[in-house]
């Protein structure tokens, strides 16, 4: 077995003893997991740069990894099910996506318990780190990777391509995404090193002048040399993309992370001694968000739900706002924060089935390797309107000359969450919190779609356990006219007071894409030469510009306001022009005729369209129990959904 040792540093009571329902109280593990790996043995020979990495005498390479398990206290209290979340950046989110627990301002230790939603069901919960890069601290969880190394034994130098776009004044950047730990520059001095500045992510880029930037610090404003930061004279502008390519001495083997989640779950499901989930798992489901969502895709387009010993690591995956992208993680120099550089996350393919890029002539599917080798789980995949903005969701169900829709294979569903953004909505309304600091125009949207997140887990879990299927997909589609071009969608939002629309020329896309002749092989050429993009869609909208196709929350069918996934970015941030990814938009519909008729407002205002609130939430109760009824929400969650929207109608139907 590739665990080797499991060091268990904490075990100790979770919440001082709490009780959750029929589940009881439960334990909270925290240690180190430890891994060696032959780089020979076919479930491994993926993993670019393994068969690089110093070995011991048994020719296995070494690395380790940060764990954390909660489990019942009492074995014969839980559901033998084993929910294994992919950090996001060394984040924990199901406590928030699941429990409906309260956001962290700054990631801690402690794992809120929320509602307690999964606990009361009797679930086993366990992360590990997975990234390379995450700037460790108690309250992020990491992996210690080993070194990918050339002739002589030291790290392989090379070509990395790091991408900032600021949200306000900068004289210094770090050559990494967001905090993360940076590679940094083999040579400060490089005279080969380029820095380019692009108005848009897909604009032409315009070469810096060598003599106006070096790799340096800022200190009250003078530049100390620094190879892990890149300054500029003058500084960098807000809303502006810059792009700097340069050699780094540093290279770790990054899909090592791939395989420290594969081989933590198939180590928590087996017998083995010092297991502490020994004797409690029957069942495993893999969840990743965002980012933890993209490696999962990435984990089933490389082929790595078999462990080493050709068993199944997880029976089931949820896979939620990851669009049809993958990731940085698994190719040297990648940067598993990233997700905006087009580089080998933004390459075909995007749907599970092969189909045939006519561009190329290139036939690949996402889950191609998987099924040849076995152990495809089942798949539920869910995403928000954001995705589709983002410019490649609708290629997970289109083919890729966007002239078709494609129909999910028998064990994939895949859900679009109407008029949502990548996280989960709250008020008051506000227009910042975004994870990069970018503002939005608008205020962000305020969906709160935690009963879709709860009741599509639970569907799920009776589709692998009891061979029970989910409602079928809901997705826009090009045959009914709900998938429609990003300018067809905005035409309603002319006419909508206080709305800003971007410009369509800068409306987001994926590229086809080279990187070079050693991309096969997982080394590529920076930048990316950029083809022609493939087509994408979003999904059509009513007169109130809200979303037609996909689940349609009572925020949809019964609104008090128009809910979006897309925002243009905030003018004191740059490029207002343009949309900030992953954020959406809520305007509220006018409280009264006389606002509406003074705003020039052609949607008609809340007091037109519901008597006063009991009518309101009479409407909302009668479509919280038509989602019940179509299985797309809990009957359980029938008051969380009522309350929710009362909330919203409580915040805009008063001026």
């Amino acid at each position: 077995m590739a665990v080797i040792r499991l060091d268990i540093q904490s075990r100790q009571p979770y919440t001082d003893g709490k009780r959750f329902g029929d589940a009881g109280a439960y334990e909270r593990l925290d240690g180190t997991i430890h891994f060696a790996v032959n780089p020979a043995h076919a479930a491994n020979r993926r993993i670019v740069d393994l068969d690089t990495a110093a070995r011991d005498a048994d020719g296995r390479v070494h690395f380790s990894a940060d764990f954390c398990l909660l489990q019942p206290t009492d074995a014969a209290r839980g559901n033998r099910r084993l929910l294994f979340e992919v950090l996001n950046r060394g984040k924990k989110l199901v406590p928030r996506m699941f429990n409906h627990a309260d956001p962290e301002e700054t990631p801690t230790n402690a794992i809120d318990p929320g509602d307690g939603f999964l606990f009361r069901h009797g679930y086993s919960v366990a992360w590990c780190g997975w990234q390379w890069d995450v700037a460790l601290s108690d309250a992020l969880m990491g992996l210690d990777a080993p070194a990918a190394l050339d002739d002589h034994g030291a790290e392989i130098v090379g070509q990395v391509l790091v991408w900032h776009r600021p949200n306000e004044p900068a004289n210094a950047l770090l050559l990494a995404d967001r905090d993360h730990a940076p590679y940094p520059a083999a040579d400060v001095h490089d005279p080969d090193a380029v820095l380019s500045v692009r108005d848009s992510p897909a604009g032409p880029a315009t070469v810096i002048s060598r003599d106006r930037w070096r790799f340096a610090r800022d200190e009250g404003g003078a530049a100390v040399p620094d190879d892990t930061f890149v300054w500029l004279d003058g500084g960098f502008v807000p809303g502006k993309v810059y792009e700097v390519v340069y050699r780094t001495r540093r290279c770790p083997v990054v899909g090592t992370g791939m395989l420290a989640v594969r081989d933590t779950v198939a180590f928590l499901r087996s017998d083995a001694r010092d297991n502490p989930c020994a004797g409690r798992i029957d069942t495993t489901y893999g969840f990743g968000m965002s980012q933890s969502g993209r490696l999962l895709r990435h984990f089933l387009y490389d082929g790595l739900n078999m462990d080493e010993q050709g068993r199944q690591v997880f029976d089931g995956l949820f896979i939620h706002v990851a669009g049809g992208r993958r990731g940085e993680f698994n190719h040297r120099y990648a940067q598993p924060s990233q997700q905006h550089i087009p580089s080998f996350g933004h390459l075909f393919p995007f749907a599970d089935d092969a189909y045939t890029d006519a561009a190329t002539g290139v036939t690949d599917g996402l889950l191609h390797r998987q099924r040849e080798i076995g152990g495809v789980p089942k798949i539920v995949t869910t995403n928000t309107d954001a995705e589709y903005w983002r410019g490649d969701c609708s290629l997970i169900h289109t083919t890729p000359d966007g002239t078709r829709d494609i129909e999910p294979p028998p064990e994939v569903r895949i859900y679009h969450f109407a008029g949502t953004q990548h996280g989960l909505g709250t008020l008051p309304l506000h227009d910042g919190g975004s994870p990069d600091g970018a503002r939005g125009t608008h205020p962000l949207n305020s969906v709160d779609y935690i009963a879709l997140m709860r009741a599509a887990l639970v569907n799920l879990d009776q589709w692998v356990t009891a061979g029970i299927a989910p409602p079928p997909s809901r997705f826009p589609r090009l045959a009914d006219g709900t998938a429609v071009p990003m300018p067809t969608a905005l035409a309603p939002f002319r006419t909508i007071p206080g709305a800003s629309v971007p410009v369509s020329e800068t409306l987001p896309n994926i590229r086809h894409l080279s990187l070079g002749a050693e991309a096969a092989h997982g080394v590529g050429r920076y930048p990316a030469v950029m083809g022609e993009p493939y087509p994408v869609f979003v999904s059509a909208v009513d007169a109130d510009g809200n979303e037609m196709a996909g689940i349609r929350l009572p925020d949809l069918t019964v609104p008090v306001a128009t809910q979006t996934g897309w925002n243009p970015r905030h003018p004191a941030t740059g490029a207002p022009e343009q949309l900030i990814p992953m954020q959406g938009s809520t305007l509220p519909f006018a409280a009264t005729v006389a606002v509406r008729e003074h705003r020039h407002d052609p949607r008609p205002a809340i007091a037109e369209r519901y008597r006063d609130r009991n009518e309101y939430l009479a409407r909302v109760r009668a479509a919280a129990d038509a989602l019940i009824a179509d299985g797309f929400v809990l009957a359980d969650d029938l008051p969380l959904l009522i309350a929710l929207a009362a909330e919203r109608y409580d915040a805009f139907a008063v001026e």
